[in-house]
């Protein structure tokens, strides 16, 4: 196991009616901004539920944050915060809201003239403005970790950024505010979790027991409790663990000390920006053409996953692994989640061509050995 440091100050706030909580987590003397999503949380009361908490309090909205946050969206936002001087951003939704909040926090702060570049440039974070989170939405473990991925429309480019002052300092988690959400954002999240733990357990063995297992227990229980929560959309029980693997599959705990890929999704941003896919519709897509691509480099942990996860039995380790990657795609398949590109009128072969060329472009190297770049992306996807 690799030396690490660990550091997550996010406080959770897990159950049911904990939205009456927030009003002893921000200080009664900030301005407060919410943002939020298209407005469902108006439909389905948590819009209620969050005022009646901050009853009394310096509340001004900021709403309209699509999936895939986009930059020119959220630099409105920016100069609200700045105008309005805001003390504290509360963002009530998914993990689009969240990132784009992050963002928000960051940009709000930053000196430089453009805080694209903290994007584009990996720009210094120095400082940012405090933020928590009501989640609405459990996919990307946005709520419980300083990272955000955002998009820029004039360019058609999805890029990555994180950092430390960028974690919520808290995340209030009420599994029953879920129950509304429409089958496709519930298979999402589902899928975007469990590529998440994929993407820092598939990878090659550094004796890390725990963390192992700990990230086969967050798959067991996607692969378990996804469908039960599909089939009953109010079984509390599965709803709550449902909520629980997306926090824990991206707050940190099951990356310390062993190495990450992260292939999948950088990949994957770049078919959202050009073809605008759901980016668990992009991870589904890649993640089982990455592991064929990559079974000689990921042996030893494919294997492991095909026998502990899915429990594959055949004698032969190539057998095993494949049937462990066909298992993968089939329980996305039976979430209702297609595995490939002509699912969505999208041509192997252009896709292939234009996210190569962009990676040339930049002179991208992805995966734990940093050795995935354009030609290996295009092998991938003309597979898809």
């Amino acid at each position: 196991m690799n030396n690490f440091e660990y550091h997550n100050p996010t406080r959770i706030v897990f159950g049911r009616g904990v939205i009456e909580r927030l009003s002893g987590l921000i200080p009664a003397e900030k301005k407060v901004l919410m943002t939020y999503g298209g407005g469902s949380i108006k439909r389905n009361g948590v819009y209620d539920q969050v005022m009646k908490a901050l009853a009394g309090r310096q509340v001004l909205e900021f709403g309209q944050i699509p999936p895939n946050p986009h930059y020119e969206h959220l630099m409105e936002a920016v100069k609200l915060v700045k105008r309005e001087q805001v003390g504290f951003l509360l963002a009530v939704g998914g993990g689009s809201v969240a990132d784009g909040t992050k963002f928000i926090a960051a940009a709000a702060r930053y000196e430089g003239a453009d805080p694209w570049d903290i994007l584009a440039k990996g720009a210094e974070v120095a400082s940012a403005v405090p933020m928590g989170v009501v989640l609405t939405l459990p996919a990307t473990g946005a709520e419980s970790n300083g990272g955000a991925v955002i998009s820029r429309h004039s360019t058609q480019e999805k890029l990555v950024f994180s950092s430390d002052h960028c974690f919520p300092r808290f995340a209030i988690l009420d599994p029953e505010v879920t129950f509304s959400l429409p089958d496709k954002q519930v298979r999402n999240g589902i899928v975007d979790a469990y590529v998440h733990v994929m993407e820092q357990y598939a990878t090659y063995p550094v004796n890390a027991a725990l963390q192992d297992r700990q990230a086969e227990g967050i798959l067991l229980a996607l692969i378990e409790e996804g469908p039960k929560t599909l089939r009953n959309p109010k079984d509390y029980d599965s709803r709550a663990n449902l909520v629980w693997c997306a926090t824990q599959a991206l707050n940190g705990l099951i990356g310390v000390g062993v190495p990450q890929d992260w292939a999948t999704h950088y990949i994957g941003h770049e078919l959202t920006a050009f073809y605008g896919l759901d980016h668990a519709e992009t991870l589904a897509i890649v993640l089982p053409a990455l592991l064929r691509n990559q079974k000689a480099r990921k042996r030893a942990k494919l294997l492991q996953y095909a026998r502990r996860v899915w429990g594959v039995t055949d004698a032969d380790e190539d057998a095993a692994i494949e049937r462990g990657i066909a298992c993968t795609a089939e329980f996305f398949e039976s979430l209702g989640m297609p595995t490939k590109l002509a699912a969505y009128g999208v041509s192997p072969e252009e896709a292939a061509k234009r996210v190569s060329e962009r990676f040339a472009q930049r002179g991208t190297k992805l995966g734990e050995y940093g050795d995935i770049g354009a030609e290996q992306a295009a092998q991938i996807l003309r597979t898809c």
